[in-house]
């Protein structure tokens, strides 16, 4: 009985060493009792409101501790500044509204996230020695900020009425599927579905049952098992590798992060159709992508549009001219960089972005480009300059960086190569099964779904289980958190 007692309570406590994760045991079983007891009140707004909105606090609780007050408060001033900026009547007036939200907003994410980054460029600018802070980043500030922000935005811009019920609004904020790493959902997206019948069939638990599928395969073992094995090992030491093993590595990460990434919106956009909720989609197999331009409609689409609609397009897009367009281009990815994180190896890759996205403008007019055979070429041109650019991403620095590069242009040694293949074994059959699930067509999933959706639900969750245990059964000791929760 006291052991009983001790585990209760350790699970309303926030362990720091131990955060709620969609891929730890705890959170299966956490999820397990929601939809328990969602049957219940499903079809009664108000309770499942209510619901969804305290289960949601009590996971981010789990994620982040007594942060949790910063989203509550985050959604209190944009619910009363979205509020004051619809029912004033003058332009001033509504400017000034807006320009708080932008001070509350900027500036609450600019201080957890880059002060201390604020202080050591001074430092090395200068030559001083500031003090750095002792700060704790909330996890998936950068995304609730936005989300919240967008509200406002869309307020402000006639878009959208304020909504009436704060505690719609904290649920709206505070969802649990999409609340620390996306995708960055908007108001007008989601709020109209708060009050709508939640009906489930079969088609859609079948299709929610894929994406989780695909999303914990993903994560749970392609991304965990590159990142572990090889692509921490070889960016934390370059020089111990050869230019062939860092350039492997710099190829693994890429499908790290797509795996990682892209497997935690499919697992977010399926726990969400669960619930009866729909959440916009944020992949589209991005390492197609025939051009820079179009990896950035396939990437992150729920940031990327973000920017375009509240960043590109009110610095005047591509209305103002050519040269005017290609600097609200750099001005996007550059900020976008940073949004990434407090680094400036993260602006550099924005700024490598921004330049590719300028040039695709430049030359988006030229027939022969369009051609089959030259988008073909595109699409390889356009993959290795996307893996060029996560070198800078993933590396500490960019001295780590260059190094990576270095080997590969001076020590490539490509007869290491089959000697690779049997040291990493497991490694380049993940590799392999990495690329080969992202360039797989979408018949495949399709035909899947299908399948799913001819087998009794009873069915559906038994081969969920067996999937989420077989996942535990292979992941390693220790959980590794998604890549983005850093941002």
């Amino acid at each position: 009985m006291i052991n009983l007692i001790q585990k209760i309570l350790s699970a309303m406590i926030y362990d720091a060493h131990m955060p709620l994760l969609f891929n730890s045991t705890f959170f299966l079983f956490f999820f397990i009792v929601i939809l328990l007891f969602y049957p219940l009140f499903a079809n009664r707004v108000k309770v499942r409101t209510w619901y969804l909105m305290l289960i949601s606090l009590y996971f981010y609780y789990k994620t982040s501790g007594a942060f949790v007050l910063i989203l509550v408060i985050t959604s209190l001033v944009n619910y009363g500044l979205g509020s004051g900026i619809y029912h004033t009547k003058n332009k001033a007036g509504k400017r000034s509204f807006l320009l708080i939200s932008l001070l509350w907003n900027l500036g609450s994410l600019g201080y957890f996230k880059y002060t201390n980054f604020i202080l050591t460029t001074i430092n090395q600018l200068t030559g001083g020695q500031l003090p750095l802070m002792d700060i704790f980043l909330p996890v998936g500030i950068s995304f609730f900020t936005f989300q919240t922000w967008s509200y406002t935005l869309d307020i402000y811009f006639g878009k959208l009425k304020p909504i009436t019920s704060f505690s719609d609004f904290v649920f709206f904020v505070s969802f649990f599927p999409q609340l620390v790493a996306g995708p960055i959902v908007r108001a007008s997206y989601f709020i109209p579905q708060i009050h709508k019948h939640v009906h489930m069939d079969k088609d859609t638990i079948a299709r929610a049952l894929v994406l989780i599928f695909a999303g914990l395969l993903k994560k749970g073992v392609i991304a965990d098992y590159l990142s572990i094995n090889f692509v921490d090992r070889v960016f934390d030491n370059p020089a111990l590798f050869s230019g062939a093993e860092n350039l492997l590595a710099v190829y693994a990460y890429a499908i790290q992060i797509y795996c990682d990434f892209s497997g935690y919106s499919d697992i977010a956009i399926g726990l969400a159709a669960l619930l009866g909720f729909n959440l916009p989609v944020n992949f589209l197999s991005p390492y197609r992508a025939t051009s820079v331009t179009d990896f950035w409609r396939r990437w992150h689409i729920s940031l990327s549009t973000w920017l375009r609609d509240y960043l590109y397009i009110p610095l005047g897009g591509n209305k103002k001219g050519k040269p005017r367009q290609y600097m609200n281009l750099m001005i996007t990815m550059l900020l976008g960089g940073l949004w990434h994180g407090a680094s400036w190896n993260f602006v550099f890759w924005g700024g490598l972005h921004g330049l590719a996205l300028a040039f695709d403008k430049l030359v988006s007019n030229i027939r022969f480009l369009q051609t089959r055979f030259m988008k073909a070429i595109g699409v390889i041109l356009t993959f290795h300059f996307i893996c060029f650019c996560w070198i800078f991403f993933r590396s500490p620095d960019f001295a780590n960086a260059w190094l990576i590069i270095s080997r590969i242009f001076t020590v490539f040694n490509g007869t290491i190569f089959w000697q690779w293949i049997a040291e990493y074994r497991l490694v380049a059959i993940l590799l392999g099964a990495g690329y080969l699930f992202h360039w797989m067509p979408d018949s495949f999933e399709l035909s899947f779904e299908k399948l799913l959706r001819k087998t009794p639900i009873v069915l559906q969750s038994l081969m969920l289980a067996v999937v989420i245990w077989i996942l535990f059964q292979a992941r390693s000791a220790d959980i590794q958190p998604f890549i983005y929760f850093q941002f």
